[in-house]
């Protein structure tokens, strides 16, 4: 079984505003064992580089204004990904920066998912997790995984690491999924008046918290990790 771990860098955000992948980093698994035919590039966006991607990856339009054009290296990629699972952390984000870079090319690869199978990681940290933080930096703390290295954001060492919480989230090991948060504490139960006012309580649907997470983790990689929403969410747990 052949597996793909796959992080981007880009521009800023949205590639609909005209951002650029900048970095493509993906370490090979087959039979989860990391085999080294990684594939690495640095890219050339021809446009400016947001400060706040600045502050998050440290890539500048100097330094990658001698790097390759994505259309000098999207063969190889699609070569490299095609008929793999391929598993991102949040994989909404990746798919569609490579999804906009084949099309600007006019290529017939703009739909990833239909010449490889993607996996959603954080989706799947979701599930385990519920209602905990499923950031990269904070499924390495969970599972005591030595990220120290990463200062900045960049694509090949994300997905070395990715590729070591993965194999950690589908490893079988039960004790890895225990809530970090479990206590022993028992609490009084307080009884409540049954005569009191009734509240209206408006839950936000499914599709609506998930679109919120999406964005969520967005913001939180874009950021770097300093998400105020998940400041605070880890506050209050």
């Amino acid at each position: 079984m052949r597996q793909i771990i796959l992080d981007t860098e880009t521009t800023g955000l949205e590639p609909k505003q005209g951002h650029r992948i900048i970095e493509v980093g993906c370490v090979e698994l087959v039979n989860r064992r990391l085999t080294g035919n990684n594939f690495h590039y640095y890219l050339n966006p021809q446009r400016d580089i947001d400060e706040g991607a600045v502050e998050v990856h440290g890539l500048t339009a100097e330094f990658l204004a001698d790097k390759p054009l994505y259309e000098n290296i999207a063969e190889e990629l699609f070569e490299y990904l095609k008929g793999a699972e391929v598993i991102i952390h949040n994989a909404a984000f990746d798919v569609g920066f490579i999804n906009h870079e084949y099309s600007l090319m006019g290529s017939d690869h703009t739909d990833m998912a239909s010449w490889c199978e993607v996996t959603d990681s954080l989706h799947m940290a979701r599930k385990m997790f519920p209602g905990q933080r499923n950031s990269l930096d904070a499924l390495c703390k969970r599972f005591e995984i030595d990220n120290s290295q990463r200062t900045l954001h960049g694509a090949l060492l994300d997905a070395e690491i990715l590729a070591d919480v993965y194999l950690m989230m589908t490893g079988g090991q039960n004790s890895l999924f225990a809530d970090e948060h479990q206590t022993d504490t028992v609490f009084e139960p307080k009884m409540l008046d049954k005569n009191r006012q009734l509240l209206p309580v408006i839950k936000a649907s499914s599709d609506e918290l998930e679109k919120h997470a999406e964005r969520i983790e967005m913001i939180n990689k874009a950021s770097g990790g300093q998400c105020v929403w998940d400041k605070i969410k880890q506050t209050a747990q």
